[in-house]
């Protein structure tokens, strides 16, 4: 991470950089440069940070979610979350905070966390038969759920101004080109605990592979764990994409990557999932402020471009598929 932080438009010993967080982390010699300070301190540092802590939780999430369904394709796309945040966000950020009321007061960051969390309860409560949570069901109320917020997100563009809607395309294309450190706090409590409190589910997600029934009879409640996984599934994804934006196929593509290297068992997989989804970001966020330096790529672009070829050599492995 030291090293994506001396990466950028301009390019700074890794020394540098080292002598700059130590300062302000231990109180160490004053840095001779205010300029590179700044550069460090208060735009690489607090962005690497966050780009990490995102890859992290949506690819936890991701993970969760192919299991907790029973389908490979699932993510927090599928199943609605992102659409519900992009709404919001683009709610307060076409309308105003006056037209909102309470929800305008949130800002764009709160409004998106609040659309994501909706989304999570419709999509809940359509995806349960008879008071019990079909995996069927739920995607397809997932996928249906996605399209109308989609809808309505288009409807709310039209009548954006054209600066209002470069700032909406900005922020669904996905970014933490804005990261500040008074935003780390609460998604690194959020993305932290959640993965914790995740992987301690593991081995009654292991007992979820071989279907609900075996793991009926093997003492799991798999209704009140679904139910229990979704909503912190649904705390995470709204947190994270809150602060980053529209950021795809990273829930997809990480789970995939580290089952074919380690296996399914989810105590070792979800650490793991954590680890390389936050490397992964952090890459990519790399790459999207040196590729074409010194503009940038938003990082849904990037995710797409490398997420979608691997998701198409993916399915043409029996091994991939079989793995699932």
């Amino acid at each position: 991470m030291v090293v994506a932080v001396s990466i950028g438009a301009v390019n700074i010993p890794v020394g540098d950089v080292w002598g700059i967080l130590l300062h302000h982390l231990t109180g160490g010699e004053t840095v001779d440069d205010p300029a590179l300070d700044q550069i460090v301190w208060t735009f690489r540092a607090p962005r690497v940070l966050l780009a990490a802590l995102v890859g992290a939780g949506l690819a936890v999430v991701g993970a969760v979610l192919q299991t907790l369904v029973s389908n490979p394709l699932a993510d927090p796309v599928v199943l609605g979350f992102s659409y519900g945040a992009s709404l919001g966000a683009v709610l307060v950020i076409t309308l105003g905070g006056a037209a909102l009321g309470g929800l305008g007061g949130l800002g764009v960051s709160g409004a998106a966390f609040v659309g994501a969390l909706a989304a999570g309860v419709l999509v809940f409560a359509l995806g349960q038969r008879r008071g019990r949570l079909a995996p069927t069901r739920l995607v397809l109320a997932g996928v249906a759920v996605g399209y109308v917020l989609l809808s309505m997100t288009s409807f709310v563009q039209l009548l954006a101004t054209p600066t209002e809607l470069r700032t909406v395309m900005f922020w669904m294309l996905g970014s933490v080109a804005g990261a500040q450190w008074d935003q780390l706090p609460t998604v690194a409590v959020v993305v932290l605990t959640g993965t914790v409190v995740l992987t301690l589910f593991g081995r009654r997600l292991n007992a979820l592979l071989a279907g609900d029934e075996s793991a009926t009879a093997l003492g799991v409640d798999v209704d009140r764990l679904r139910a229990i996984l979704l909503v912190v599934s649904a705390l995470l994804t709204g947190t994270v994409i809150a602060v980053a934006g529209g950021v795809g196929f990273v829930g997809l593509m990480i789970p995939h990557l580290v089952r074919l290297t380690t296996g399914a068992d989810h105590r070792r997989l979800l650490p793991l999932t954590a680890l390389l989804g936050a490397i992964y970001l952090v890459l990519v966020d790399l790459l999207s402020r040196t590729l074409t330096r010194p503009n940038e790529l938003p990082l849904g672009i990037l995710t797409a471009l490398l997420g979608a070829p691997f998701f198409l050599w993916l399915l043409r492995r029996d091994k991939g598929l079989d793995s699932v």
